[in-house]
C-alpha cells in the first residue's frame, strides 16, 4: 500500500505542467521574499504561504499540498530539531559554567598583541562551533570590548576576526541549524563528511579574511571601544549565587570538539574501511553509535553537565536551568527549519526537480555556483540566512537525488549554500543591526566593515569550495 502511494504521487508530478510548474515556483519565491521583508510576516507563516502557492498553482492540489508540507515538516523536525535542541543545551551549559569564558582567557593571556587578530579569529571559530551566531556574539562582544581597551588596538582590529570566526562556522559547520537544514534535504548528505570538509575551509577561511581585512576595516572606520559599554560579566547559578571557578582550558576545548571527534571518527572509519562500515561487528556498531549526530552531541551534553558542574561547583539544579534556559530562544527557529522542509516536500513531490535537472544538464554552470548564486539572491533579497538556505537546498535537493551525487560532494554543496547565505549582509538583517548597536558604528561604518566582512567571507568559501571540488567527483 505504501509503495502504490508513492508512485501514485510520482505519476502525479510527471504528469504536471512544466511552464506551469516553473512559474508557480518563481511565484512562490517571490511570494517568500515579499513576505518576509515587505510584510514583514514571520518567516514559518511565509513559508507555509509559499508552499500552497507552489501546490496549488501548479495544480498539485491543496489537500495534497497541505499533506506533503505536514509530512516532510515532521520529517525535518526528526532530523534536524533534536540536533539544535541539543546544540543549544551544549553552548547554553558552556557558557553558564564559565567554559567559554576559560578559553577566551587562556589564549589571550598567551598571546601578543601583534598576534591578537589571529587569536580573535580563533576564538570566534571555537565559540561559534557549538553555538549560534547570536549566542556567541553575545558571549564575545564584552571580550572584544575589553580586549580593545587593554591592548589600545582599533577596535576593528579584535572585532573583525572574531566575527568572522564566528560567522563562517554558522555558515559551514553542523551542529549549526543551516548546514544541518540544507543535509536534511538531500538523501546521501552525511554530517561527518561536511564536518571533515567544513572545518578546514572555514579555519582556513576565517584565518585568512578575518585578520588580513581587519586592516583595511581599522582604516575605513578607525574607532575605538564604546565607552558607555560595561564589560561586568559576573555569572551566577540558578539560585543567584556568584560562580567564580572556571573549568580548565583544555577539558573546556574537549567538551566543545567532543562532538566533532565523535562524529568525524565515524566518518574517517567509513571512508578508511567502507566494507566493515554498517556491519554487524561490535567496533563498527560502537563507531556507527557515537557517530550519530544526535548520540555525539548528547554525549557531549551530559559530559559538559557533569564534568564542569562538578569543576565549578555548581549544583545539578543549577546545570541542569541551563538545559531548560536554551530551548525557548531557539522555538522559532526550529520552527522556520521544519517549515522549510516542508517547503522541500512540496517542491519534491511537484516535481521541479525534473526542470532544474534539465537545466542543471543542458548548462556549463557548476552546480556548486549554482547554489551559491541562488542562495545569495535569497539571502540579499530576504535578510535570513535560515531561510536562503532552506530555500536553496529544498529547490537543488530533487536534482542532486536524481543524479546521485557522492557524500563529500553534497558536502561541499552544502558548504557554498551556507556560504551564498552570508553574503551582503544589509539593512534587512537583524545581524547588521546587531553589529551596529553593540559596536557604536554608524549605518556606514557598518557597511564598511561588517558587510564587507560577510561578502568576503562568501566568495572565499566558495572559492575554496571551488577548489576541493576538483579533486571531489560529483557522481
Amino acid at each position: 500500500m505504501n509503495t502504490s502511494m508513492i508512485l501514485a504521487a510520482a505519476d502525479t508530478a510527471v504528469h504536471l505542467n512544466g511552464t506551469q510548474l516553473g512559474i508557480s515556483v518563481v511565484a512562490s519565491i517571490v511570494v517568500l521574499i515579499l513576505l518576509v521583508t515587505v510584510a514583514k510576516l514571520h518567516p514559518f507563516v511565509s513559508l507555509l504561504i509559499s508552499a500552497l502557492v507552489v501546490g496549488i498553482g501548479s495544480g498539485y492540489g491543496p489537500v495534497a499540498t497541505v499533506e506533503s508540507f505536514s509530512n516532510t515538516f515532521g520529517s525535518t523536525m526528526a532530523s534536524v530539531g533534536i540536533l539544535v535542541g541539543l546544540g543549544a543545551m551544549l553552548g547554553r551549559v558552556l557558557m553558564d559554567t564559565g567554559a567559554a569564558d576559560s578559553i577566551v582567557d587562556t589564549l589571550l593571556a598567551r598571546t601578543s598583541t601583534r598576534m591578537i587578530p589571529w587569536t580573535m579569529a580563533l576564538i570566534g571559530a571555537l565559540i561559534g562551533l557549538p553555538m549560534f551566531f547570536e549566542v556567541g556574539l553575545v558571549v564575545l562582544v564584552p571580550v572584544i570590548i575589553l580586549i580593545t581597551r587593554r591592548s589600545k588596538l582599533p577596535l576593528m582590529r579584535v572585532a573583525i576576526p572574531t566575527l568572522a570566526g564566528l560567522s563562517v562556522m554558522h555558515a559551514c559547520m553542523p551542529p549549526q541549524p543551516g548546514p544541518l537544514a540544507a543535509l536534511s534535504c538531500f538523501k546521501n548528505g552525511s554530517v561527518g563528511v561536511t564536518m571533515m570538509f567544513g572545518l578546514p575551509i572555514a579555519v582556513i577561511t576565517a584565518a585568512l579574511v578575518g585578520p588580513l581585512f581587519s586592516k583595511f576595516a581599522a582604516q575605513w572606520v578607525p574607532v575605538g571601544a564604546p565607552e558607555n559599554f560595561d564589560t561586568g560579566r559576573g555569572r551566577v547559578d540558578a539560585d543567584g549565587n556568584p560562580v567564580t571557578t572556571k573549568p580548565p582550558f583544555a577539558l573546556s576545548v574537549l567538551c566543545i570538539l567532543m562532538p566533532a571527534i565523535l562524529m568525524l571518527g565515524n566518518a574517517i572509519f567509513e571512508i578508511a574501511a567502507p566494507e566493515q562500515a554498517g556491519s554487524d561487528a561490535l567496533y563498527a556498531q560502537i563507531f556507527a553509535f557515537f557517530g550519530k549526530p544526535a548520540i555525539a552531541l548528547a554525549v557531549a551534553v551530559v559530559f559538559a553537565m557533569l564534568v564542569l558542574g562538578r569543576t565549578t561547583h555548581m549544583s545539578w539544579k543549577a546545570v541542569n536551568d541551563s538545559l531548560k534556559a536554551a530551548l525557548p530562544p531557539i522555538a522559532g527557529i526550529l520552527l522556520i527549519v521544519g517549515a522549510g522542509g516542508g517547503y522541500k516536500g512540496v517542491l519534491v513531490d511537484t516535481g521541479i526537480g525534473d526542470i532544474i535537472g534539465k537545466f542543471v544538464e543542458s548548462s556549463s554552470i557548476s552546480i556548486f555556483l549554482l547554489a551559491w548564486l541562488i542562495a545569495a539572491f535569497v539571502r540579499v533579497a530576504t535578510g535570513s540566512a535560515t531561510v536562503a538556505i532552506i530555500t536553496t537546498a529544498g529547490i537543488l535537493g530533487p536534482v542532486v537525488d536524481q543524479m546521485g551525487v557522492t557524500a563529500p560532494a553534497i558536502a561541499l554543496l552544502v558548504i557554498a549554500i551556507g556560504a551564498g547565505s552570508v553574503f551582503l549582509s544589509h539593512v534587512n538583517d537583524a545581524g547588521f543591526w546587531l553589529i551596529k548597536e553593540y559596536f557604536g558604528l554608524e549605518v556606514g561604518e557598518t557597511f564598511k566593515t561588517w558587510t564587507v566582512l560577510e561578502c568576503l567571507l562568501s566568495v572565499v568559501v566558495l572559492a575554496l569550495v571551488m577548489i576541493a571540488s576538483i579533486f571531489v567527483p560529483l557522481v
